[in-house]
């Protein structure tokens, strides 16, 4: 497997990342929103890069083998702390191995629990329910995700 690597926001090549947020098979699986423009994505970036300087949050770029495939972050949420992984489709094996060390991060933060969102559009992810100490149902900007509710110290036993 290519190296991964998280990187911060200020990092990023403008022009790749607006070509990989605009991906159609990546926004199947997003909350519905206009294509980005570089106005859009200006905004975008200024406010994950707001959520960075939180106190519990991180939110990095993730490159593999030297290429953007997404980003991730530990991020505030209505209902407590949301771990996010956008990648593109191209990288999606990867997404244990970053969701791995997100988990590290989120101990290193000091969370005890974490939420993880999916889209009704994607399939149940049987390992997350099976380290979930909770799986329901949330509506979230007018769309339907299955969010799985993940306990940190239970987690830590865990094999995924």
């Amino acid at each position: 497997m290519s190296k991964i690597e998280f990187r911060e926001l200020t990092q990023v090549n403008r022009d790749e990342l607006l070509e990989l947020l605009n991906e159609d098979l990546l926004r199947e699986h997003l909350i519905d929103h206009e294509y980005f423009d570089s106005r859009s994505l200006n905004e975008w970036l200024k406010i994950k890069v707001k959520t960075d300087s939180l106190p519990g949050c991180r939110v990095r770029l993730i490159y593999i083998g030297g290429v953007l495939a997404g980003w991730c972050g530990i991020q505030p949420d209505d209902k407590g702390v949301e771990l996010a992984i956008v990648i593109s489709q191209q990288f999606w094996g990867v997404g244990v191995s970053i969701f791995k060390t997100m988990i590290g991060w989120v101990k290193e933060l000091g969370h005890k629990e974490i939420l993880c969102h999916l889209l009704e559009s994607r399939p149940e992810y049987k390992v997350l329910k099976r380290v979930a100490k909770k799986v329901h149902k949330t509506e979230l900007l007018g769309r339907c995700f299955t969010t799985y509710c993940i306990e940190v110290d239970r987690f830590a036993g865990s094999k995924l």
